[in-house]
């Protein structure tokens, strides 16, 4: 059996993914705007709306959230803006 994933705490950010929230008009300007972020170590970090509680009890069958894990959404925009970022998967 392959052993857990496990976030790398020590990973710092590489470069981001797609545009910014701005670039994308989905901020009004304050602080904290949604961000993908592409780790050195390939990890994917995003920032979002923190809404673990409203889903937590809806969640489809079969789909956990860990106390340690959050459940985040950012505008759909900003992952469809990110798509020429990201690689194919790898077949392996």
């Amino acid at each position: 059996m392959a052993p857990a994933w496990e976030a790398d705490p020590s990973a710092s950010f590489e470069r981001r993914l797609g545009k910014t929230a701005h670039e994308l008009q989905s901020t009004n300007g304050r602080d904290g705007c949604p961000e993908i972020w592409e780790l050195d170590n390939g990890d994917i970090a995003v920032i979002g709306r923190d809404l673990t509680d409203t889903y937590a009890a809806r969640l489809p069958d079969g789909v956990t959230i860990r106390s340690d894990e959050r459940l985040v959404i950012l505008p759909g925009t900003m992952l469809s803006s990110a798509k020429p970022d990201i690689p194919d998967a790898q077949p392996g």
